[in-house]
């Protein structure tokens, strides 16, 4: 109801009992769309930090194993990709697109992978001419299967450490898109719009 509307959080107003986290301007429980916004951020965030670690693991074993012309035209996207915002590309895809949830997934999945890609290649150019990679290719292994089997097991750590940083740098992208108006739209809940949305209360209502 409307005397529910922007309630502080609980032990703010004396002998009321009122909500753990308050009520926003529509009298909405703080905690409940808290805990739901926070359910699509996240999902969000690590389906969009799959999606470059992905893309950018692909490129960095194929840059790092073929070399030559290839690493170089991968690289040279790297750069470009570097060189970019990532928060302006994000900007311009939405503005184009739409901002339903699998268009957001998709910009903020392409907005890393530089990451690691470079540093995937970086590990492959290290381990591809290792005893035991070596040993794979003259037994006859084909690449696909060197790779899979071989290097990137070996591999794996720097790619979950930059996959864990991913998903806050995604949230963070996330939330600056919604706090935007760009993101997910009303009335479904992401951290990025209950903060865009409180901001017009923060002088009379600061809680």
């Amino acid at each position: 109801s409307h005397l529910a509307r922007l309630r502080p959080p609980l032990g703010f107003e004396k002998f009321k009992v009122g909500f753990l986290l308050g009520t926003d301007e529509l009298g909405r429980d703080m905690l409940s769309r808290l805990i739901y916004g926070l359910r699509f951020t996240l999902f969000i965030a690590l389906v969009g930090s799959l999606i470059s670690m992905t893309i950018g693991t692909l490129i960095g074993v194929i840059s790092g194993y073929v070399g030559g012309i290839i690493d170089n035209i991968f690289m040279m996207l790297v750069d470009i990709q570097i060189a970019f915002p990532g928060t302006l590309m994000a900007l311009l895809l939405i503005s184009v697109f739409g901002s339903s949830i699998t268009i957001l997934i998709f910009v903020v999945g392409i907005s890393g992978w530089e990451n690691y890609a470079r540093v995937v290649r970086g590990q492959v150019i290290q381990i591809k001419n290792e005893p035991y990679v070596s040993a794979a290719q003259v037994a006859g292994a084909k690449p696909r299967r060197i790779i899979l089997l071989h290097m990137l097991p070996n591999i794996a750590s720097p790619i979950i450490v930059l996959y864990t940083f991913g998903i806050s740098n995604i949230i963070l992208l996330e939330s600056s898109l919604s706090f935007l108006g760009l993101g997910i739209q009303p009335p479904t809940a992401t951290l990025g719009s209950m903060t865009g949305l409180g901001r017009d209360f923060l002088s009379s209502y600061p809680h």
